[in-house]
């Protein structure tokens, strides 16, 4: 029986357009992810760097875009957040019948965009709604590392086979997966997380 619910955030419940940054950053000379960028992008998603290291080693790398093309490109990621959803989670939280958590990948310009995006009444709306809200960047831990899921797992005695995880993510579930957790890789754009209660019965 299903006890506790850890929750992704982006594309499960705030909608992301995930090739818009790639897509802003060709006007300054990107051309693919390499893997100088892909460390600095986990390290600052991580906060092992501040948002100021990350936005200087970005610059030297891309020095035809100015501080405010880079955030607005790494911002562009960012969509709506649908009331249906926030409503959704509201009245789960409201109904106890689980412990709620969110984990997601999250560093710090993301935050205080998304933050920006839906206002302090609402965001405090939905972090409401859960027992922790962990963010990589505040935790120092990344998914799919199993070192995050056993992070939560054992922080608040939660046990494995008695929790339900929901992600995007099929990397991510996978590893959820190897732990114990059960878990539901939501297809975006063919699933929601509106849906959830006829996955786990």
């Amino acid at each position: 029986m299903i006890e506790n619910i850890i929750f992704d955030f982006g594309d499960v419940f705030i909608n992301l357009d995930k090739q818009a940054t790639a897509r802003e950053m060709e006007k300054f000379g990107f051309k693919h992810l390499t893997p100088e960028l892909e460390k600095l992008f986990a390290a600052y998603e991580k906060g092992l760097i501040t948002t100021e290291y990350f936005l200087d080693q970005t610059s030297h790398m891309f020095p035809e875009a100015g501080r405010m093309d880079l955030i607005h490109a790494w911002n562009s990621i960012i969509l709506d957040f649908p009331e249906e959803r926030l409503k959704f989670i509201e009245k789960l939280a409201e109904e106890k019948d689980y412990r709620l958590f969110l984990l997601s990948n999250t560093n710090e310009l993301h935050i205080d965009y998304v933050k920006q995006r839906m206002g302090e009444k609402r965001f405090a709306r939905f972090r409401n709604c859960f027992e922790k809200f962990y963010l990589s960047h505040k935790i120092n831990l990344r998914k799919p590392e199993h070192d995050i899921f056993d992070f939560v797992l054992n922080s608040n005695n939660l046990k494995a086979e008695k929790t339900f995880f929901v992600d995007d993510s099929s990397e991510h579930t996978t590893a959820a997966a190897e732990l114990g957790i059960i878990c539901w890789h939501l297809k975006v754009g063919k699933e929601d997380v509106l849906d959830l209660k006829s996955k786990i019965s």
